[in-house]
């Protein structure tokens, strides 16, 4: 019988794709690009989101 593991649920600002690196247009002295590194707001980097909660039930009217 198959097992099957919960899976994460995928950040939905960045998709998955957490963290992007921009160059500056810079060079370091050996040649190398300067580079930022950019992570998302939404999941910190992780590319992973927790599940939502349950909105709280409100009752409305009588």
């Amino acid at each position: 019988m198959h097992q099957h593991a919960p899976t994460k649920r995928v950040c939905h600002v960045c998709d998955g794709f957490a963290a992007a690196v921009i160059t500056t247009g810079a060079r370091h002295r050996d040649g190398t690009r300067a580079t930022l590194r950019v992570t998302c707001p939404a999941c910190k980097g992780t590319g992973h989101t927790a599940p939502a909660t349950a909105p709280a039930l409100h009752r409305v009217g009588r």
